[in-house]
């Protein structure tokens, strides 16, 4: 009987805003899985515990959920005026692959307390008591974000009493913007140039989206065109195989539209992007965790998907789409917040409520979102090694 010695890796296991996920510095990285490739991918995804036919990863770091499926590697930034980057990988549960094509806006909170913990930022910077801006390069979608992170006696304040819908404990609160968060190459941050475009699914229909690559690149739709409230919580759409097989053929028919991809069978190797969500005007619900949320508390109400499945709350990245989206007038999001100028909306998901304001501005006839802020907590959870079997990568 073969026997392959297990290797020890150090890593740092963290919640941000509701995801979790296993963090690494890049020099603690074997070598071979220091740059991106084959390597890398087989360690994360042995890490994690993927793929998983049985879908607990019971033999990793993994929750199980999309939310918790997830590693991230920071280094000292390579960039000018930045303290680190941060580089964020969607390991899928049952099939074995990462997907590095976006951002996790709920980590993208826990990666300044992270690096500050771990000696990435200069110590002249951070002061004793008070709050200390944190300049992240988000390597994958190469974007600015800024954290804003409370420090006690030199180090990060983690507890508090910042409440955050969807987790379940309170925090200190973590702001985050995320400047210039549209993807756009000094264009429109809607690919197609519309703000609401007739989207062809085949099999389905023709459907109002507003397709937006803001955050995250991200495809709206209206809840009542597809046969929902907007007041759904995740066991009324996820128990559902039709549900969410019709909500997966939209998304690869919205890749394309958006130029993501070329054919809609790319999509299966492209599951973190984009992501789909529904609108509706705000109404009364039951949150999730039984709180009663009131229409007249919040603008609308959003639902959104990640990695085939609705989201328990909201995707941090999402968040900032559904803001950008809001700012500007005449989109699906815009028209379910009432329509007109919005510089913030509070929306209502299944978890509870959250709010973010975003800054657009429309010059040369696109509009563009210069800034997206929401506020987060992040609390790290337990820190030492991880360990894999030494010929997984």
């Amino acid at each position: 009987m073969s026997q392959i010695p297990q290797v020890k890796i150090p890593a740092t296991y963290l919640r941000g805003g509701t995801s979790k996920g296993v963090f690494f510095s890049l020099q603690d990285l074997p070598e071979s899985a220091r740059a991106a490739g084959p390597a890398r991918d087989a360690l994360l995804l042995r890490v994690i515990g993927s793929p998983d036919p049985y879908g607990k990863q019971t033999d990793g770091m993994g929750g199980a959920t999309s939310s918790t499926s997830k590693a991230v590697i920071i280094s000292k930034s390579s960039q000018p005026d930045h303290d680190v980057d941060y580089l964020f990988g969607q390991v899928s549960i049952d099939q074995p692959f990462v997907d590095w094509s976006g951002n996790c806006g709920n980590l993208s909170a826990a990666v300044g307390p992270y690096a500050i913990a771990n000696n990435l930022v200069d110590p002249s910077r951070i002061p004793d008591n008070g709050v200390v801006e944190v300049r992240i390069w988000q390597a994958n979608i190469k974007k600015t974000i800024i954290a804003h992170v409370p420090i006690t006696d030199g180090m990060p304040q983690e507890t508090g009493d910042f409440e955050l819908d969807g987790v379940t404990f309170p925090a200190a609160e973590v702001q985050v913007d995320f400047m210039d968060p549209a993807d756009d190459d000094g264009g429109s941050m809607f690919p197609t140039g519309n703000l609401i475009d007739d989207l062809e699914v085949p099999g389905i229909g023709t459907l109002k989206a507003t397709l937006i690559n803001a955050g995250i690149p991200t495809i709206f739709l209206n809840a009542d065109a597809i046969g929902y409230l907007g007041t759904e919580l995740q066991d009324d759409v996820n128990n559902d195989d039709a549900a969410l097989a019709k909500f997966e053929t939209i998304r690869a028919y919205g890749a394309v539209k958006m130029g993501l991809i070329s054919h809609i069978e790319e999509s299966v190797s492209r599951q973190h992007t984009p992501k789909v969500a529904f609108v509706a005007p705000a109404a009364d619900y039951t949150a999730s965790s039984g709180k009663a949320i009131a229409a007249a508390d919040i603008d609308l109400l959003v639902r959104a998907l990640s990695m085939g499945k609705l989201h328990h709350a909201m995707m941090g990245t999402a968040a900032v789409a559904i803001g950008a989206a809001a700012a500007v007038p005449g989109t699906l999001v815009n028209l379910a917040a009432g329509g007109g100028e919005v510089v913030a909306v509070r929306f209502g998901h299944p978890s509870g409520t959250l709010r973010v304001g975003a800054q657009a501005v429309k010059k040369d006839g696109n509009w563009r979102v210069t800034k997206a802020s929401m506020s987060r907590s992040a609390r790290i959870l337990m820190e030492g090694w991880v360990r894999i079997p030494g010929d997984s990568f």
